[in-house]
């Protein structure tokens, strides 16, 4: 097996995470034809996605306590069993009720990959070791957004959107596979908590009354919001309102992701002049400046591609700046508990995630305007967030004041 902190390790971990954004991104292309082919709606297709990512959000609650009483790796290896049924399950689908039932379960399993890979990383490095880690297996993540959608549009226009399922299944085996043979177990036997209920709910309590992780926390929740209220509509917005075809949605969507990874090799290099917190400040500031551009083309009734695609490159360079920053933060208070502490971050950040996306598809008007609407709210509410809490309540040595070295 690979040493924890080589370079490959974290390639491998990168793969393993990937899989839970990649069962979101690549059948986005497919959302318009699984509604055909169902005879749904807007709001029922788009709630294939919301309960994913509700389901994603509940598991996580267990999933990070389960870590830490037995491990990161057997935790990580059943949960993608159960992702692998789930899929197949989801691609022999006959009706929409049916399909949201097994994006339920295939969250459930999928979940643990972010989760833990998370508490890998805050197991294997310190605090401020773990926001540079982060940005990069943050980046190495991006390709699976890149990737993920220009793949299941090819499958859409060439085969089938079952298809899609089938080899997001293949992939979690491989996946099963990576974990049991190539990474180490990270989590040291004096750092393994028991999995009693009184314990597990005494250590939710602690990690949720630290102002330092309600500050990060919120603020990665909001920016989450925003990040999946695009993820949700742009389907919709682009495919359906401005005629991009489906082979073609993996195009412009790789240019957000594109964005992202441009924020976290940013981050990356920031690292070194600068500390996290005023990456974060300017991580956010960028954020907000790409919902307001959206919102006002938008609202002008300028209805292009571009004019939703660019602002959200902006908005997701914005956003590989602050989620390196504020994982590492909310985190920073609890090496000892990271998997509850990762676990509770990702319910929270997907909790805010379902409900901006459900919002997006219960109030789509047939315009870009809605997402955009919503997309430039949550930029706010993480800038509110770092303003209100962040500053007042920092990770250790995350904070901006005193910073001489920029």
């Amino acid at each position: 097996m690979l040493a924890l902190t080589s370079i490959w390790t974290t390639i491998l971990l990168a793969a393993a995470v990937a899989l839970g954004p990649m069962a979101i991104d690549m059948y986005l292309p497919a959302l318009p034809q699984i509604g055909a082919d169902f005879n749904a709606g807007t709001d029922q297709v788009q709630f294939t996605l919301s309960i994913y990512l509700i389901g994603f959000a509940l598991a996580q609650l267990v999933c990070g306590p389960l870590a830490d009483r037995f491990g990161r790796k057997p935790v990580m290896i059943g949960g993608m069993l159960l992702f692998t049924l789930a899929s197949i399950g989801c691609a022999l689908a006959s009706n929409i009720e049916t399909l949201q039932l097994f994006r339920f379960l295939q969250a459930l399993g999928g979940s643990a990959g972010p989760v833990l890979g998370r508490a890998v990383v805050r197991d294997v490095y310190t605090p401020r070791e773990a926001a540079k880690i982060l940005a990069l297996l943050a980046g190495m993540m991006a390709l699976a957004p890149a990737v993920a959608p220009t793949l299941g549009g090819f499958i859409v226009a060439t085969m089938d959107w079952h298809w899609i399922f089938i080899v997001m299944a293949g992939y979690a085996l491989i996946m099963v596979a990576v974990i049991a043979f190539g990474i180490p177990e990270p989590l040291r036997p004096e750092h393994r908590q028991p999995f009693r209920f009184c314990q597990l709910m005494s250590n939710y309590r602690r990690i949720s009354t630290d102002m330092t992780f309600i500050g990060y926390t919120f603020t990665s929740a909001a920016i989450y919001g925003g990040l999946f209220a695009f993820l949700s509509g742009s389907a919709f917005v682009l495919i359906d309102v401005l005629g991009v075809a489906p082979e073609h949605f993996g195009l412009y969507t790789a240019i957000t992701a594109g964005g992202y990874l441009l924020g976290n090799m940013a981050s990356i290099r920031l690292a070194g002049r600068y500390l996290p917190d005023q990456i974060l400040l300017y991580g956010l500031a960028t954020t907000l400046t790409a919902g307001a551009t959206m919102t006002l083309l938008a609202y002008h009734n300028i209805y292009s591609p571009w004019a939703v695609v660019l602002p959200q490159a902006l908005f997701m360079a914005g956003t590989g700046m602050v989620l390196p920053q504020t994982m590492a933060g909310a985190l920073a208070n609890h090496p000892a508990m990271a998997g509850s502490a990762s676990a509770l971050l990702g319910f929270v950040q997907m909790a805010a995630a379902a409900a901006a996306g459900a919002l997006v598809g219960f109030l789509h008007d047939g315009t870009p305007l809605v997402m955009a609407t919503i997309i430039a709210i949550c930029a706010g509410l993480g800038l509110i967030g770092y303003l209100f809490l962040v500053q007042r309540y920092p990770a250790p040595g995350f904070e901006a004041q005193g910073a001489g070295s920029n």
